[in-house]
């Protein structure tokens, strides 16, 4: 019996010993994993980490991707319930409306959306719940070169006829004198801005349309534009090979969106001195003057997520006010309405991308591309027919049946998905 006893006591001392033990070793750090963009504010964030790892004590493993690439690898990874990311930078108009129908998005109810335009949180909500908080709102711009115009003698176009004749006279010596995304799928947002201008949609009530004589105009304007100033090989381009062509000086105008201004005259970057590069709107066409202007990036959480503290700390500072107004002073437009307000905001931000946002704000179509849940899809059968028109600068007999093939099939997406608006 005392044997039992004393072998009791032993172990209990041995348990408190270890219990004791326990208590004192150090907290394993939080972690969290976080996937950007490579995108201006991607970039932003990125440089910010280690400052929230420092007040917060939580680890950030941070992914940096270029944009098609990360919807790519968020999709796979949430398709075959293998991932462990956190927080995410993510596209409302490309990815959102099929994440949030898979329910990868976590809920966000306790954030606070009141600094918010109600459209741009409106875009990630679904049954009352938003999903997406808006990071950065962009809208398409003419960035042109002050100096070669002065030397040309021309005036900054406004008509979408006066940007033709610009870009006629401005190529020579080696300059392209105009520039728009002609990769495929990449293209279809900037040329979304032109189709509106022309008169035509991608979707209208949800059937797809964009085979319409208006459309098809717009189709051949565009493609005549690239495939006749534009530089070598601009089927291939998107917005990353377009802005070191532009900051070379081998590009005299480019059209794309507001969010790359800070980047195009970065001196570490560029041959070509800011007080060179303009940035105005986009001239408008014989039917309208709607540029797209929309929600181009948001953040979300992952509803798998298994540090959602963590990550909602991350998501707050990510989104914050201070960051926006950081942003805004490196010419990114923010989402956040005080940032546009902010004094130091309005003294520091270029007037002239400030002019382009009000004009947008004012006539502006809120959609880049088609907004339905095969939105990725869609683009590489739009981008096409986008593709046929610059090959053949706008000549192609085939143009008006390629596009109607790729509205049936687009239709077909429509249908298959159960969005479809048509009979």
């Amino acid at each position: 019996m005392k044997r039992i006893l004393v072998v009791l006591l032993i172990a209990s001392l041995c348990l408190s010993v270890f219990a004791q033990g326990a208590a004192e070793a150090p907290a394993k750090p939080q972690e969290i994993r976080v996937l950007l963009a490579n995108h201006p504010y991607g970039e932003l964030l990125k440089a910010a980490i280690p400052e929230f790892e420092a007040s917060t004590g939580i680890k950030v493993n941070v992914e940096s991707l270029q944009e098609s690439q990360l919807t790519q690898k968020l999709t796979t990874e949430f398709a075959t319930n293998s991932s462990t990311v956190d927080v995410f930078m993510t596209r409302p108009l490309q990815e959102g409306l099929l994440f949030i129908k898979n329910g990868w998005y976590a809920p966000l109810d306790k954030y606070d959306f009141t600094d918010y335009p109600g459209a741009s949180v409106d875009i990630g909500r679904k049954d009352g719940k938003a999903f997406i908080v808006p990071l950065v709102i962009e809208w398409q711009v003419l960035y042109y070169r002050k100096d070669l115009f002065a030397q040309a003698g021309l005036k900054v176009p406004t008509t979408l006829a006066e940007l033709e004749n610009a870009a006629k006279v401005l190529t020579k010596d080696g300059i392209a004198g105009f520039g728009s995304r002609g990769k495929g799928a990449a293209a279809v947002t900037q040329f979304s801005s032109y189709l509106y201008n022309f008169g035509g949609l991608y979707l209208d009530k949800n059937v797809a349309v964009f085979d319409t004589p208006a459309a098809i105009e717009a189709l051949r304007y565009y493609g005549r534009m690239l495939g006749t100033y534009g530089p070598q090989g601009i089927v291939s381009m998107s917005w990353e090979n377009l802005m070191p062509v532009f900051q070379a000086g081998k590009l005299a105008m480019w059209t794309d969106a507001s969010v790359f201004l800070g980047q195009i005259v970065d001196p570490t970057k560029t041959q070509i001195p800011a007080a060179n590069v303009g940035v105005t709107s986009l001239p408008a066409g014989p039917k309208g003057d709607s540029p797209f202007i929309v929600t181009s990036w948001g953040m979300g959480m992952s509803a798998k997520s298994q540090n959602a503290d963590a990550a909602m700390k991350f998501l707050n500072w990510a989104t914050s006010k201070e960051l926006a107004i950081k942003g805004m002073l490196t010419n990114i437009p923010m989402a956040r309405n005080s940032a546009w307000k902010d004094a130091t905001v309005q003294k520091g931000m270029n007037p002239e991308l400030i002019a382009t946002q009000a004009h947008a704000a004012k006539n502006g179509y809120p959609l880049d591309r088609p907004f339905m849940s095969a939105v990725g899809q869609a683009r590489d059968l739009i981008g096409e027919v986008i593709i046929e028109a610059i090959n053949t600068k706008g000549t192609s007999t085939k143009l008006q049946a390629l596009a109607t093939e790729k509205v049936n099939a687009v239709n077909e997406l429509l249908k298959k998905d159960g969005e479809y608006g048509g009979k």
